[in-house]
């Protein structure tokens, strides 16, 4: 185990509460152990591991992400991803093999919608001509994960999304009877209502009865 670790695994330790981590595995339906440590408690320990442990460059970088998440409770994953979003700087091209592999590696939502909107997202915002090709490419994957962090990629990118790609991405995805799909799809839409409503609501018409009727709702909840 290497010092970042070491670190935290001590430190999470310490905070460690068996019961609130029974009740957290249940919430999340998860038989990855948690430690028990809600997100207020972790606060401190992140903060350190962020100060204390900054990397001196890409390699070393995707080397602490990796040290992270290969540990094995969950909240050393949220951990790995805290991590991950601090130092903006990597949020690169470069980075991107990376952040598919904890996608396709965590494939569940808490840790999924995390690296979506945080990781990918702000990498495609920064860097939109290089991303969105990859991006085309992940919508149509078999995993998924991978496709709904296609669709939730741009959730924060507000006037700089790039709107017919988002529909064309829930178009394409609009027969898939996946849950986290026609979640992702609403969710998306959604957001962007608050940008241009007018488009979603044009979008909603468009499609009809094509889309899932959750899909719908969720797009429509603030219009």
């Amino acid at each position: 185990m290497g010092e970042l670790a070491d670190f935290v695994t001590t430190e999470f330790a310490a905070l460690a509460d068996p019961e609130a981590a029974l009740h957290m595995a249940a919430y999340m339906k998860s038989e990855m152990p948690f430690w028990g440590i809600k997100s207020p408690q972790r606060v401190p320990v992140l903060r350190a591991v962020v100060k204390g442990f900054p990397p001196t460059d890409g390699d070393a970088y995707r080397i602490s992400v990796r040290e992270l998440w290969d540990l094995p409770h969950r909240e050393d994953k949220y951990a790995a991803i805290h991590y991950a979003r601090a130092f903006k700087q990597h949020h690169t091209p470069a980075m991107l093999d990376l952040f598919e592999w904890m996608v396709r590696d965590g494939a569940w939502w808490d840790f999924v919608d995390d690296i979506a909107s945080n990781l990918v997202g702000a990498t495609w915002l920064r860097f939109r001509e290089e991303v969105s090709p990859i991006m085309d490419a992940w919508i149509t994957d078999d995993d998924m994960w991978i496709r709904r962090s296609a669709i939730l990629g741009q959730l924060k990118h507000r006037d700089a999304l790039d709107e017919a790609r988002l529909f064309r991405y829930c178009r394409d995805q609009a027969s898939d009877t996946e849950f986290f799909i026609r979640k992702a799809i609403g969710w998306a839409l959604r957001q962007h209502a608050y940008v241009n409503p007018d488009g979603v609501r044009a979008f909603l018409d468009e499609m009809g009865d094509r889309l899932s009727g959750l899909s719908r709702r969720e797009a429509a909840k603030h219009l």
